[in-house]
């Protein structure tokens, strides 16, 4: 295994106590405003922990974040590095001695998970890449391309079952089949690479390291640190790292590359199932990436002939109610953010 190379966090632990009243010096003069009816409580009110020594229990408010220094920002990254690596070895304490088949990165090629594919690069056995069969080409390049930059094994699995299989039986998803698309799309192609790492389930155990933070919505703000699914063990390092943070690490490692479909989409683009897809989404996809986009009408004119009417025959048409239960793990955005719009919605009374 390759050697470790991290930034030293030891020093700056040490001499982190010298900033630490002048922000509990800010928190005491926001909570002296508050009681005296001067603003209204917000999240930062009602965060009592320091930034500059996250803990495990809640996520740091981005906006608390957002008034430190950029100085104070890097030392507390320098801490949520070490947080994390700590996350990883308790999580492998759910192996209780069994034998390590791999340690593997879930690498989406999404901004999150470059961040922590190169925050894990020298401590796993290889990166995992799920082909969805309805991802945009170039996110897939770029996660092969970043791999072999940095001589991390890349495993790129493509469940049994494609993208195009299903929609030809079923019509394209909303946001109530949005799970079964996770199931079928990367949950199976995940299970693909298990079984071809571990040769004996009684005695070995593989690790899946995912980039899932709390603070992306409301559904990821209760994430396990680690939880243990029959012969994996999952562990999500970043769980108390906010989007702030991700751009900070960025800054001080300076060798963090990002997907230029990320840039164009805002998104990694390594799934469109369409089941939370944003009004718009089609056509601005055909804009960036016109061969995408003639596929997926190529899938709608299959889908129509196939016997499926509205509005199944249409790709992203959101009809339905999103389940209750929590989406897929290697979900990380697709759906979050809409989901929490669906249920404001639903709060106030509007129709989905």
């Amino acid at each position: 295994m390759r050697s470790i190379e991290r930034w030293s966090t030891r020093d700056s632990l040490r001499t982190a106590t010298n900033r630490t009243p002048d922000y509990r010096q800010t928190q005491q003069i926001r909570e002296e405003r508050t009681l005296s009816g001067d603003e209204l409580l917000t999240d930062a009110d009602l965060f009592t922990g320091d930034p500059l020594r996250p803990d495990l229990d809640r996520v740091c408010p981005p906006t608390v974040v957002a008034t430190l220094t950029r100085s104070q920002r890097e030392e507390r990254v320098e801490r949520l590095i070490e947080q994390a690596h700590q996350i990883i070895n308790t999580a492998w304490d759910l192996a209780e001695g069994r034998m390590r088949a791999a340690w593997c990165v879930l690498y989406s090629g999404g901004n999150d998970s470059t961040v922590l594919t190169h925050l894990v690069r020298d401590r796993v056995d290889c990166a995992v890449h799920a082909n969805t069969t309805i991802g945009i080409e170039e996110t897939r390049q770029f996660v092969r391309n970043t791999c072999a930059a940095w001589g991390l094994d890349l495993i790129e699995r493509t469940a049994p079952t494609t993208y195009r299989d299903l929609v030809l039986e079923r019509g394209f998803p909303g946001p109530a089949m949005h799970f079964k698309m996770y199931q079928r799309l990367k949950e199976r192609a995940l299970d693909q690479v298990r079984s071809d790492l571990i040769l004996d389930s009684r005695r070995q155990r593989v690790l899946f390291i995912a980039g899932r933070r709390r603070s992306e919505s409301k559904r990821r703000a209760t994430i396990p640190l680690y939880e243990k699914d029959g012969s994996a063990i999952w562990a999500s390092p970043l769980a108390m790292w906010t989007k702030l943070d991700m751009n900070t690490y960025r800054l001080m490692a300076g060798d963090v590359p990002i997907n230029p479909v990320s840039e164009k989409l805002h998104m990694s683009g390594e799934c469109l199932c369409g089941s939370f897809a944003k009004p718009g989404e089609l056509e601005e996809i055909r804009f960036w990436y016109p061969e995408t986009a003639e596929a997926i009408d190529q899938l709608q004119a299959e889908v129509v002939a196939a016997g499926h009417g509205e509005p199944f025959c249409r790709w992203g048409h959101g009809q339905g109610a999103p389940p209750a239960r929590a989406t897929g793990r290697l979900c990380t955005s697709c759906d979050d953010a809409q989901f929490d719009l669906f249920n404001q919605a639903a709060e106030d009374g509007l129709s989905a």
